[in-house]
């Protein structure tokens, strides 16, 4: 019963998600060809609203629910890992031609295309597990 405000949340966000259509095939055709600002825009706002809430984590204005300032740990990777990561995930979202973030908000619409994408994304994970000790950084 405690985690019940989770469950809304996720659902209010699933929305939201649906609504600016963060989950179309098209709109991700879109960005990758320069034809839109539609997920730029949406991306764009979700980078800003992330600083603001950072800098209010870092300042100690958000606390937990004790009432614990909430201190996030910055820890410097690497420029190498950075740009290798970025790539793979950016090749996957553009062949696969979904985000990683909806999959499950996806599952909802579109069950066939949504169940493969899911699955590839385990493996993905799985594969990175295996090999992020051999990766540099």
């Amino acid at each position: 019963m405690k985690n019940l405000r989770f469950l809304f949340l996720g659902i209010f966000f699933a929305i939201v998600l649906s609504k600016t259509e963060a989950i179309s095939w098209f709109r991700y055709y879109e960005m990758f060809r320069f034809q839109s600002i539609h997920m730029f825009g949406i991306i764009g706002g979700a980078v800003v609203i992330s600083m603001v809430l950072m800098q209010l984590f870092k300042s100690g204005k958000i606390k937990d629910r004790f009432g614990n300032p909430i201190k996030p740990k910055i820890k410097k990777k690497g420029f190498v890992r950075t740009l290798l990561g970025g790539t793979l995930f950016g090749l996957g979202w553009g062949v696969s031609g979904a985000c990683a973030g909806p999959i499950f908000v996806m599952l909802g619409f579109e069950l066939a295309p949504a169940i493969i994408l899911l699955i590839s994304a385990l493996i993905g994970a799985f594969v990175y597990g295996l090999l992020s000790n051999k990766l540099p950084n």
